[in-house]
């Protein structure tokens, strides 16, 4: 891997680039970046340009706006849980490699202490890590039901506590929280969140379809890894499931790596959400990107084999999943083609964060995050506010 780092207040020129949006596809392209920020796309062809010094030749690669992943624990040995800016570091440069640009950094259910002293950390290293840019947290739990607690830590399970969850707004840096709507105490949780500019994902959850859609009127609106750690769909009793799918106000996140989904599974969802209510999501713990073994997550053993992750009793314990195999997945199991998939792990994510107006689309005034693909959708290079910080083609 080599890793080329250019000033963010240097110009920037991409030629010759198939620009996918991602809404739609701009052959032979160029983009000008200036500061960090994309100030024109043209068609390709001013010879001045080509012969300026900080040109990039993306001639035959797919250029498309950052991968966004809105819910990761680790990669490479780090979590989000270990505090330090080693560790947001190590995620934040592997996330590059597979094309993330920007990404929430993951909490686990745990005591206050533990939570805490993480959002701090996210705080004071935000604008410090190197590769993929950190835009602050998702607290997955501990406001959720014992019921569907997957791989979280059973010890630390409890209903909304106001002390708690304001200390976590006053931080500033907690974007999206999963929650389970039918605790005692939620709802004046949610209308706290939604006052705040907090976005809440309903997951880890026993809700009935009819509590699902109450917490979408208070304003939840994501669901957390659709299927997994949820009460399921029957025909009598639509459950959890039953109330995502079918409120439009919901995005669904989804775990494409042909284990927490089966295919057929994705294909309905894509089809009945949409893909514009439809996020792809790496859901990847610590192990990602290393051999089999034995890791922790949130205090639990976890045993990963064949790159599949479970605690003791058997239940998945996140991912090994990275977002840019997500998207090949996805593309493999709903026959959906790459620009048609490519929306769930940009534009879609940053509309549901709220971050539409600058991330998630390659235009004039957005942020210049850019991700570069083969033609066979590999990742060969990753650019994050102007700045090359992967590249192992140009």
């Amino acid at each position: 891997m080599d890793i080329l780092c250019y000033n963010s207040d240097m110009s920037t020129t991409i030629t010759h680039a198939n620009i996918f949006t991602p809404d739609e596809i701009l052959t032979d392209h160029s983009i000008e970046v200036e500061n960090g920020v994309i100030t024109e796309v043209h068609p390709t062809g001013n010879s001045e340009i080509e012969s300026k010094k900080d040109v990039i030749n993306a001639r035959g690669m797919l250029v498309t706006p950052g991968l966004i992943d809105i819910h990761i624990h680790g990669e490479m040995g780090a979590d989000s849980m270990d505090a330090t800016l080693d560790a947001y570091n190590t995620i934040s440069t592997y996330l590059c490699e597979h094309g993330v640009t920007s990404f929430l950094a993951t909490t686990v259910t745990s005591d206050e202490t533990n939570i805490s002293s993480a959002l701090k950390m996210i705080r004071q290293t935000m604008d410090k890590v190197t590769g993929a840019q950190m835009l602050g947290a998702h607290v997955e739990g501990p406001y959720i039901n014992i019921a569907y607690k997957g791989a979280q830590n059973p010890a630390y399970f409890r209903s909304p506590q106001k002390a708690e969850y304001k200390a976590w707004a006053e931080t500033g840096v907690v974007k999206l929280i999963t929650i389970a709507p039918e605790l005692d105490g939620m709802d004046e949780f949610i209308r706290f969140c939604v006052d705040h500019n907090i976005e809440l994902a309903i997951g880890h959850s026993q809700a009935t379809y009819e509590q699902v859609l109450h917490a979408a009127d208070l304003g939840a609106k994501q669901a957390t890894h659709l299927f997994n750690g949820m009460l399921g769909l029957h025909h009598r009793e639509p459950g959890t499931v039953g109330g995502v799918l079918a409120d439009k106000r919901i995005y669904a996140q989804i775990i494409v790596d042909g284990v927490h989904l089966h295919p057929a599974i994705v294909k309905l969802v894509t089809q009945v959400k949409g893909i514009d209510h439809t996020i792809l999501i790496s859901d990847a713990m610590r192990a990602t990107g290393l051999d089999n073994g034995k890791y922790d997550l949130g205090g639990q053993e976890v045993s990963v084999m064949d790159g599949v992750a479970r605690i003791a009793n058997g239940a998945l314990a996140g991912s090994t999943l990275t977002l840019d195999k997500a998207i090949q997945n996805t593309m493999s199991f709903t026959g959906l083609d790459f620009q048609q998939i490519l929306p769930m792990a940009t534009r879609v994510p940053a509309q549901a964060l709220h971050w539409d107006d600058h991330k998630g689309a390659i235009k004039a005034g957005f942020d210049a995050d850019i991700t570069f693909f083969t033609p066979a959708h590999e990742v060969v290079a990753s650019m994050v506010a102007g700045k090359m910080v992967f590249n192992k083609h140009f």
